[in-house]
This record gives structure tokens, sequence and C-alpha cells, in this order.
């Protein structure tokens, strides 16, 4: 089959090179000023999926309702101790919080003044009659450090301890906490090493005082989706405020930052990283396996020259037709590179090849229209049909990517039948005498004809093979799996996932009311897959009149300790020194033979004879954690009742909307980083609450919209390849040899897969499209040169376009395993592994399958 439009349109480029290239110039530069002018991209994954699906509608629903716990920076702050945590996140708060230009809220979920002062109230009564016994026991070791709280109170307080040991009050053992701690803490002081001191330790022991050493700040910052990285910016403010805050490991700090904002940044960062050894292996790839394809680095030149033009031009098609690019879309960049020079390899191999026998460049620019330009045609057709399958799906990314690959290989097919004719003539590229095909692949041409039963029981085996392993196949669509493990938010969020009480992979409810909310909370807690539900009335504490009475009793008690009348003024060095030495020799007195006193007693008397930068030291260590539990035990001595309307507005707007809607939350049960518990989880929730959102349910909902979109787009563009094949071919065999090996290709790949024990993914299933348009070209270009009577396949032209056209392709993208990006890692993985089978398929299955030419054609 020959189309006269492709030979007229190569002697056109041929005729009038000249000509041609200027009109392809003009082109490119009103693309590139037209790119220049509205190029867009959005990095919000939200959109990659369509608004109008079911599950989709859900979560705008509640994002609507609860715009606050959109896309967010969750900093985790953990401390040496529970009061370097609480400083820190209190301080970094205050620091960030005026900042309107780059974050829209800062808040603390598990701190600010309403847990600062009802914290108590939320343990079990039993807890907090033993944490109050506690802070009134302490209260002798409190009073002399409330009153003074400075390192010569902390002396005077010691020294407390030891008359009571030395009066028979105590023994010596019944101090020896307090002692080995404060003793490890003013030795690392001494010895000019980091020293950090809990005063909640030595007195809380658990309850409310027994305080996480890991706070949180959640931060929603300003963000610009134009941007590849828009929460960077915010993201860099925070690390700022926190070096200006010594909030740092020399402090006893461990800041990261994790969250949906610096998890998407994160991951585009890892995109970036080993950029140049990608795109520099990609470009080494396709020069290299051009150059072995056409022998001249003219062609070579003019097959790139015409590709990187028809990228310009469908860069420009692709903003005119869907007006921005997204994360998915942006593909088109390397589809349109493989299959683009595809297009190039055909027809300048067959340019050599018809310059063998024709010495005039242009009639052997015709005649290799008149071979091959039917199938290019007929190759792109398919292709563009394939690809304009998705546009009906769900997957918006991948529709938007079939609008623009679809539109590309229109245009590719028509610089490549212009352009590059023109190009050669231009570059004037020499007569090669050298074989186009090899004559070395004879034996085998006979072999895959003359035994070609045996080869097709062959590949019939490893077809059976293939169809056992499908069960096998895994598909692997949560999101987190496609991240660097090592990166700071990724490890930190798997950190955060050890915790079931902060995993965020939680589901949310919205109820009508509150109390239809407590209702259905009850119903999901009792899920065997549920561990907790949260509505706004689980922060009214249950039981509050016996812990408030409790609370009341001490806090009459210690309120005279914690809020002395007076205070002295602060020490001076002379008064410290003597401090240390009084409470020294007071330690000594009491347990001389103690050898935990003895210590002790040592390293104060060290510190008095040192020089002032230890005491300073020590002073840093013990008495701005000494502030934070004063300021607590004054806090939680306050407790006050709770009711609803007596919660913070900000907590209440967390939790019910302005028209009375109520949200519940709901965290499983088990391993929250387990594809199988989310998917138990998400469908006995479902259960029971059809309307539930949150990413448990995003990840499996997304996962069946994805594989549903490629069934869909598959099954379409199968339907309408199949009819413009019949309408070109017009035999049913003939049609079934050109998507046979497709098929076969496709089953091998993801038998290969289980075996390999590599996964489907969201970023590696773009790579099925591909193995498609690349299939579809490479048994077109067979078929139709078998049905013209073409023989022994493998030693054509054809066949050495095919093969290196694979190679380019493959190698091209096979360079993205060297990615840091595990997603696009896999990509390159499962693309080179579809290539490999596309051209086993081609090479070996395709010339077997089709057998002697027709009779008609011999005839």
């Amino acid at each position: 089959m020959t189309l006269r439009p492709v030979r007229s349109a190569v002697r056109l480029g041929a005729d009038h090179p000249w000509a041609t290239l200027a009109a392809a110039l003009a082109l490119c530069a009103a693309a590139l000023w037209f790119v220049v002018g509205h190029f867009d991209m959005t990095s919000d994954t939200a959109k990659l999926i369509s608004d109008k699906v079911a599950w989709r509608q859900r979560e705008i629903v509640m994002d609507t309702a609860f715009p606050q716990n959109g896309d967010s920076t969750i900093v985790v702050i953990d401390g040496a101790t529970p009061e370097l945590a609480e400083a820190a996140a209190a301080a970094l708060t205050a620091k960030l919080a005026p900042d309107t230009r780059l974050f829209l809220s800062v808040r603390r979920p598990d701190g600010g003044p309403f847990f600062d002062r009802e914290g108590l109230l939320f343990l079990p009564t039993k807890a907090v009659q033993d944490t109050v016994n506690q802070l009134v026991s302490a209260q002798p070791f409190l009073g002399p450090m409330a009153g003074d709280p400075s390192l010569r109170g902390v002396m005077s307080a010691i020294g407390t301890l030891a008359d009571g040991v030395k009066a028979g009050q105590a023994p010596i053992a019944s101090v020896e906490k307090p002692l080995t701690a404060l003793t490890g803490a003013l030795e690392a002081a001494a010895a000019g090493r980091p020293a950090f001191f809990s005063w909640q330790a030595l007195v809380g022991a658990g309850g409310a005082m027994g305080a996480p050493t890991r706070r949180f700040v959640v931060i929603r910052p300003k963000l610009d989706y134009g941007d590849l990285t828009p929460g960077v910016p915010a993201s860099d403010a925070i690390r700022a405020a926190a070096r200006s805050l010594d909030l740092d490991a020399a402090h006893g700090v461990r800041l990261r930052l994790t969250g949906s904002v610096p998890l998407s940044d994160e991951e585009f960062a890892s995109l970036a990283d080993r950029a140049w050894l990608v795109a520099g292996t990609m470009v080494l790839a396709v020069l290299g396996m051009l150059w072995l394809a056409v022998k001249s680095f003219k062609l070579v030149a003019a097959i790139l020259t015409t590709t990187f033009a028809g990228l310009l031009l469908t860069t420009a098609a692709g903003l005119l037709t869907v007006g921005r690019f997204n994360l998915i879309s942006v593909a088109f960049i390397p589809l349109f590179v493989g299959l683009g020079v595809d297009f190039g390899i055909q027809l300048s191999v067959r340019y050599r090849a018809e310059r063998l026998t024709e010495p005039d460049p242009r009639a052997a620019l015709q005649a290799a229209a008149a071979g091959i330009g039917g199938a290019l045609v007929l190759a792109a057709a398919a292709i563009t049909l394939g690809f304009l399958a998705f546009l009906p799906t769900q997957y918006i990314g991948v529709s938007e990517l079939g609008v623009i690959a679809g539109v590309g290989m229109v245009l590719g097919l028509i610089l490549n039948v212009t352009l590059l004719p023109a190009l050669i003539i231009l570059f004037r590229v020499k007569r090669q005498m050298e074989p186009v095909g090899d004559p070395r692949l004879a034996p085998l041409d006979r072999f895959l004809v003359e035994r070609r039963k045996l080869v097709l029981w062959a590949f019939a085996i490893f077809m059976a093979i293939s169809v056992a392993l499908l069960p096998l196949v895994r598909f692997d669509f949560n999101p987190l799996h496609l991240r660097n493990i090592h990166g700071e938010a990724m490890s930190t969020l798997a950190d955060i996932m050890t915790d079931p009480n902060r995993t965020p992979n939680t589901i949310d409810v919205l109820a009508p009311s509150l109390a239809a909310a407590n209702r259905l909370a009850d119903r999901l807690g009792a899920l065997p897959e549920v561990s907790q539900t949260v509505t706004l009335s689980s922060f009214v504490p249950d039981d509050q009149a016996p812990k408030l009475a409790a609370i009341s009793d001490a806090q009459l008690l210690l309120d005279p300790t914690l809020n002395p009348f007076e205070t002295p003024p602060p020490p001076s060095d002379v008064d410290v020194v003597t401090a240390l030495r009084a409470t020294a020799d007071k330690l000594r007195a009491a347990a001389p033979t103690d050898v935990g006193a003895s210590r002790l007693a040592k390293v104060l008397e060290a510190l008095a004879a040192g020089p002032p930068d230890g005491r300073a030291r020590a002073t840093a260590a013990l008495i701005p954690p000494l502030h934070t539990l004063l300021d607590q035990l004054r806090n939680l001595l306050s407790a006050q009742p709770v009711t609803l309307d007596s919660l913070p507005a900000d907590l209440k707007e967390d939790w019910i909307t302005t028209d009375g809607r109520a949200r519940i939350q709901v965290s499983p049960r088990g391993d929250s980083n387990d594809n199988r518990v989310l998917q138990k989880f998400s469908k006995a929730v479902q259960k029971l609450a059809p309307e539930a959102s949150g990413p448990p349910i995003s990840i499996q909902e997304a996962g069946k919209t994805v594989s549903g979109a490629f069934i869909e787009a598959g099954l379409l563009s199968l339907v309408t390849i199949t009819l413009l094949l019949l309408a070109v071919l017009r035999s049913l065999r003939e049609v079934a040899f050109t998507l046979a090996p497709i098929v076969l290709a496709g089953f091998l790949t993801l038998g290969t897969c289980v075996v390999i024990g590599q996964p489907i993914n969201f970023a590696n299933v773009i790579a099925f499209p591909l193995l498609f348009g690349v299939g579809v070209a490479f048994h077109i270009y067979f078929v139709m040169a078998w049905r013209n009577g073409m023989t022994n396949l493998l030693q054509s032209s054809l066949a050495r376009g095919v093969f290196f056209s694979a190679l380019t392709t493959g190698t091209a993208f096979g360079s993205l395993m060297f990615s840091r990006h595990p997603g696009t890692a896999s990509m390159g993985k499962i693309l080179m592994i579809s290539l490999i089978w596309t051209l086993v398929a081609a090479l070996i299955f395709e010339p077997a399958l089709l057998g002697p030419p027709k009779p008609e054609a011999e005839a």
C-alpha cells in the first residue's frame, strides 16, 4: 500500500528543501514564541483525576468543609527532654505565626493554652489522683526552686533533700533518682559537653507530667502550583526560623519536615537529582543507536533536527489544546522522542537501502516513500488512535497526555515526510554502498519460516506461563511507595506512621450534626479494623467532677509554693559558688559512704572551683526546663470544667462546620502502611459510612480509577485500531498478525514483572501505552512488507530500522533506571523490559507468525 500524499510530501521537501526548511523554521519560531509566553505547568496532583469521580467529589466536599486540613507541612520536633520539645514547639509557633506572607496558618495540634491547662482532665481519674499526689509529695523539693528559680535555688532544694536524709526522715536511696539525674547533667556541663536535663522526669514519673519528647507544629503554607516545588520557600523559612532559635542537635532538638507539601517537593527534587546522569545517558544512547542505524552523522543530525522541531511544535500544540501540562502529560516528551525517532529511522534506513541502486538522492527518497510511506502513515494513525483512546477516561493526567501525544504523532509524521527529506538534501548526505541489511541472518530467516510451528509453540508456552502468572501481578497504587524512603519527608513520615495515634492514614466522615457524628463514631469504633474514633466531643473529658476536685485540692496546697509572694534577686556568680560548695558539704555530711551522693558532691565542688563558663552551662541545662516545668504546673493546676461551648474556637473549627456538620476521624488498627490493612480498613468503614474520604480510601479508589482508565482506553484503542487496520488491510487475518505480537509482548512484560518482583504502580503504568504504540508501529511495518511480497524479513532494511529504533527507544528510556526517584526508576525498568519483549516479538515471533509471503504477492 502506498499513499500519494506521502510521496507528494516527500517530493515537496526534496525538491524545495530551502522553502521547506524556511517554513519549518517559521513554524518553530512561532511555536517557541507561543511556548515562552504561555508555558504553564501544574504540580497539583489532586488535578490528575477528574473531579467527577465519586470518591473525588467526597474529598472535595470534605476539603471545602475543612480547608485548614488541606496541603500542609508538619514540623516534627524531637527534644532530648520533654521540656526542650515543648519549648521548641512553642517558640517556633510564635516565630512563624505572624508571617502571613508565606503561611496561611500555624498551629499546634498537641499543645497550646487549652491543652496546657486542661491536660490532666484527659487522663483516667486514678491517673489524675496519682499525678497530683506526686506533685504534693514533691512540694518540699519544688518550693526552694519555685521561690528561687536559679542554680542557687536548685542547690537549696538538693540541700533540703540532704538535710532530710541526715535527719533520718528519708533514706538516701529514696533520693537516688534525682541525685543521679542531676549528677549526669552537671558532669556534662563541667566537662563542656552538651547537657540536657528534665525536671518532668523527676517530678512526673507518669501521668500528664510524663510528657512526650515529640511535638508537632502543623503549618499551611501559601503555594504556587506553577512551581514544581511550591512549598520550598515556606520550608526554607521554617528552617531559617529554627536556626535563629537554635533548634538543632547542639541544643538538644531535632527538627524535621514532612506532610503533603514537603513530600511533594521532595519527590520533584528526587526527580531532578541525577538528572544530569539520566539526561546524559539518554542523549548518548540515542546518538549511539542512531549512528549504528544510519552510519551517517549527517543523517543523525537530520533525524534529531526533525525530532526536536516536532517536539517544539507538539509542546505548543499541547498548550493550545489542554492549556497547561500536568505531572503526567509532560511525559509526552519521551514518548514523542521515542516514537518520532522511530519514524525518522525507518525512512532514513529505507533511504540508505534505496541509494544502493539509485544514485539520485531525490529519486531514492521517492522510492523510500513508496516503500515505507504507507506503513508509516498507518502506524502513525494507529498510534494516534491508541493515545486518543485515553481522552474519555477519568484519569485526567493520562487523558491530557493522550491528546498531546496523539497530536504529536501527526506532527511527527508530517515533519518526517517533509522536513527530514529536505534536510537530507540540504545536508548532502553521501551515498553509502555497504549493505543495509545483514545477510548473516539468512539462516535465522529460513529457520523462522521452515520451523515456524516450533517457534510459535515455544512462544505459546511462554504466553501460557505469563497468563498463569497474571494473578501474581502486584498492583501497588500507594503513592507513598513511589517516594525515596531515604528523603527527610518520607523517612519522617515512616517514623510517624509507626505510632497508630499519629498516622496520617486516617479516614474522615462528615455527619449532619455532632450528635449524629457521635452515634456513628461509636459504631465505627466497635469495628475490629478501627483503633479509635475522634469527634469534637472527644475533647470534652469524662468524669470531670472528681478530677477537678483532686486538682483543686492540690492547687490549694501548691499555690503558695508555685506562686511565692517574694523571690530573691538573681544570684551573682559568687552566690552560686557559695551555694555549690555548701550543697556539696551537706551531701557528704548526710551520706558520707553513698557513692551517688559523693559523686554529686564531687561535681559540685568541681563546678565551684572551675571557671564561670561551667556554671553558666549548668545554669543553661537546669534552669530553662525548670521554668517550663513550673509554668506547666501552674497551668495544669488551674484546670476548669470543659464543655462543648468552652472549647477553643480554632479547635471547634477543626471539627464542626459553620452550618453544623461534624467531622469524625477514624484511625486504622495495625500497620497503616500496609496496603492490605488499609484495604480492609477502608472497606469496613465505608460499609457504615459510604460518604467517607481520606488517604486510605483515596489510595484504593485512585488505583481503581487508574486501572479502570487503562482498561477502558485499552479496549477502546483495540477496537478503533482494529477497525482502522480492517479498513486498510481488508483482512481479518492480517489484522490478527498485527495485534497478536502486541498482546504477546504485553503478557510477557507482566510475567517478567512477576518473576523479578516488580509491582505495577502509578509511574510505571505509563510504559504500557508506549509499548502499545511502538508495538503497533513495528508490527504494521512487517505486515505491510509481508503483504507486499517481501521475503527474508530479518535481512531487510526494515528489520534494521525496527531493531535500532527499538534499541534507541529502549536504551533512552532505560536510562531512567538511574533516577533516584523510585517511581521513575521503575518506569525505566518496565519500559526497558517491554521494549525488549516488543523487539523479540517483532523480530522473532512476527516473521514466524507471518510465514511465507502471500501467494498473490509472490505472483
